[in-house]
Formats: C-alpha cells, structure tokens, sequence
C-alpha cells in the first residue's frame, strides 16, 4: 500500500467531474483549502512541496488542496460462474486488482463506484478519500460469483444510471457470447474505458489429454472431447484468434485493452506493466 500511495491512474484526455477534488478537469478550481499531503514524485509541481514537513521528517510530501474537480471511477467486475475458476483464482485476482486501483483513486481524492454483473447486480454507491478505503475494500470482500451472466442488461443498465461518465476499469474473462454488444453499451456514453482480460493459466495452455466431458458452469451445452495433440493446437490457435479480435474491437472504439493472465503477480501487474502502459504514473 505505500508503494500504492505513490502512485496515480491516469486518464488521457480532461474530464469534467462533479465536486472539486484534485484531477486535472476541463473547468478551473477556485478552493485553496487544504486536503491532505501524499508522497512527492517525479513531475509534481515543486511549489506545492511542504518544506516545513520536509524539514521535521527529512521527506518529502507534496499539499494537496481541494482546487480542482474530482473524477469519478468506475469499477465495473464480472462475477459470472465462469470467473470461479482457475488457479490463481480469477474473480480473487480481479477482486484484488479493483481494490488496488479503487485504492489509488481514492488516496488521489478522486470517487470510486463500484459495480457486480453477474447472476444477480449489485453496487457500491460513491465513496471518496481514504475514508472510503475500507467501505470499497468490504464490498470487494463479500462479492462471490456464481448464476449465469448478462452482461449486456448490467452495462445497459449502468450506462443509463450512472450519474458522471468517467474513467472505467471493467475486468472480464469476456466468457460471453454478448461480450461486443456489451462494451458496445459502455461506449456509448463518454467512459474512458479500460477493458482488464482475465484468464487462468489452465485457459491459455490447458493440460488435458484423454476424454473428457465440459460442464458450462452458466448453464450452457455439456461438450464431449477427446484431448489430443492437434485439438489442444487448434484451441490455442482460436483462442489467440478471439484474443486479437476483442483487441482491435477495442482499439477501433478507444477502449484500452489489458490482457491479464492470473499468474502475473497483481503487484507486478500494477507497478510494472500498467505502468509500462501508462495506465498508471
């Protein structure tokens, strides 16, 4: 978490939110009160920098003041039966990936909502500051999976309900036949989305040899196989297939894509390659 704290989600473009907080919007601050202090970090504005903290701690924190809007994130978090599965497990490793970006948002005095699609909806109202840690966090805890999913009614719905377009982060295995048509939903009001694809390792190399049956967990037809050679080569070739298809179906509509494989520590995921990615600063 302190390596959290130093950190920011970045948008690409200025938004426009709803109170005054500390993101950069589209619209001037007025407020000089002050707010809290967080670490300084390369790129700051030094003239904020606390000299008098600086000179009883020997560290140096930056003063954050309520002068500018604050945004709104939306977490938004596939819990349908297909995400109770896999090892690492998929809905844990997305559960853990949402709180730490809900945690980065809010330690940046931006507002965090939280939304389940899966077999029955549920949300998190806004919740703002680092007040608002232990709310997301609890919420985030109790959510299991299970039911089958409908994507489409939950980002129709969301779409209609939300109060202030923002920055979403949606993390799906996209195990949906409805899967375009449901980003297609989020995109048509001004989210800046970003689509987090999670797969177990058991998904992207399956070890199977020998006869099996597959029982869709969602309620769909059970399959009979006999795993060989060349059905596991023709599986990861599709697989590869629908992998590069949601990508350009994202990039042609703005929507940032983030492959995420469950054995990638979510540590490593956040620090490096979101980073990487800029993602996150």
């Amino acid at each position: 978490m302190r390596k959290l704290d130093r950190l920011a989600l970045t948008t690409r473009r200025a938004m426009a939110g709803d109170i005054q907080g500390e993101r950069r919007s589209p619209r001037r601050g007025t407020s000089v009160e002050f707010a809290d202090f967080r670490p300084y970090t390369a790129g700051d504005d030094f003239r904020q920098i606390d000299w008098n903290l600086y000179a009883r701690l020997d560290r140096v924190f930056l003063k954050l003041f309520v002068a500018e809007e604050e945004l709104t994130f939306h977490l938004l978090l596939d819990t349908s039966a297909s995400m109770d599965w896999g090892e690492p497990h998929k809905l844990t490793y997305a559960q853990r990936l949402l709180g730490a970006a809900g945690y980065i948002a809010l330690n940046n005095l931006d507002r965090v909502t939280v939304m389940v699609a899966g077999g029955t909806s549920q949300g998190l109202p806004g919740v703002r500051g680092k007040r608002g840690v232990f709310p997301l966090f609890r919420f985030l805890e109790g959510i299991e999976a299970g039911g089958g999913n409908d994507l489409v009614r939950t980002c129709q719905r969301y779409v209609q309900t939300a109060r202030n377009p923002g920055p979403l982060l949606f993390c799906s295995d996209l195990l949906d036949a409805s899967w375009q048509e449901a980003l297609r939903a989020l995109s048509s009001r001004r989210f800046e989305i970003t689509l987090m694809h999670v797969l177990a390792p058991q998904e992207l190399d399956p070890q199977l040899e020998g006869d099996f049956r597959l029982i869709d967990p969602e309620g769909g037809p059970t399959v009979e196989i006999t795993a060989d050679f060349d059905l596991l080569e023709r599986y990861r070739q599709n697989l590869a297939n629908w992998r590069s298809e949601i990508e350009q179906f994202c990039h042609r509509r703005g929507i940032r894509y983030l492959f995420v494989d469950t054995t990638i520590p979510v540590e490593e995921l956040i620090l490096s390659r979101m980073r990487q990615r800029g993602m996150v600063r």
